[in-house]
């Protein structure tokens, strides 16, 4: 699928090209637990998050270019200083910009679920993917995980159990009670139709073996074809 690309002049966006060198740190005006948000949309999410949280540094990220051009425009409306934005695919961001163990928490909201049968396997959230994420998280790192589709959550449900090194922070494996969990505009449309939200709620292990650490051969995503575009 080819974008019509929309120039991005915030301040508040990274370009590839100008992945600061220095590190994500130097990105941000001060040095603060790093948290990531993989699929930003337009930035009801986020800007929610963040205005809760100051003392945490958010990169959310997302592969349309409207998108992370909306959430730019709300980040910068609600002045908020700890967001930084990234047209990336998320498994290419941390192969190539993120260090190991270095993000306290990651959060992915109501992802694209792929519904056909034959389609499943392009899920983002899957196996190799939490095993990959298990390497940049760091040690007590935090990650969420929010489904409108009950199939995707019960896929989850049943793999994430099994992939050694995240501990369950709810009761059960996932929970339709979201509490004080932000809820975006997408997110809402479906809670008020009477539709749940899955949410999963998890942490990485604060001792891992080794070979826990070791990031599994990257996985190009077929969603890479978008790069050709950008």
């Amino acid at each position: 699928m080819t974008q019509r690309i929309i120039p991005i002049e915030s301040a508040v966006f990274l370009r590839e090209e100008q992945w600061p060198t220095a590190g994500i740190d130097a990105a941000f005006p001060r040095k603060q637990p790093l948290w990531l948000e993989i699929g930003c949309g337009i930035g009801d999410f986020i800007i929610q998050l963040a205005a809760r949280h100051p003392d945490r540094n958010y990169l959310a990220i997302d592969i349309y270019n409207k998108g992370c051009l909306k959430t730019c425009r709300r980040v910068e409306q609600n002045r908020l200083d700890n967001v930084r934005v990234m047209r990336a695919e998320a498994r290419y961001l941390l192969d190539r910009f993120i260090p190991p163990q270095s993000l306290s928490g990651v959060i992915i909201n109501c992802p694209d679920p792929w519904p056909k049968k034959r389609h499943r396997g392009r899920r983002l959230v899957n196996n190799h993917f939490l095993e990959l994420l298990r390497c940049y998280l760091a040690p007590g790192g935090e990650f969420f995980f929010a489904t409108d589709f009950a199939d995707y959550a019960e896929m989850v449900a049943d793999i994430i159990p099994a992939v050694a090194g995240y501990e369950n922070l709810q009761a059960a494996v996932y929970s339709t009670d979201l509490g004080d969990y932000p809820i975006s505009k997408y997110m809402r449309r479906f809670l008020e139709m009477g539709q749940p939200i899955y949410l999963f709620h998890y942490r990485r292990a604060a001792q891992l073996a080794p070979e826990l650490l070791q990031p599994p051969e990257f996985e190009k995503g077929f969603r890479l074809r978008w790069l050709a575009h950008g």
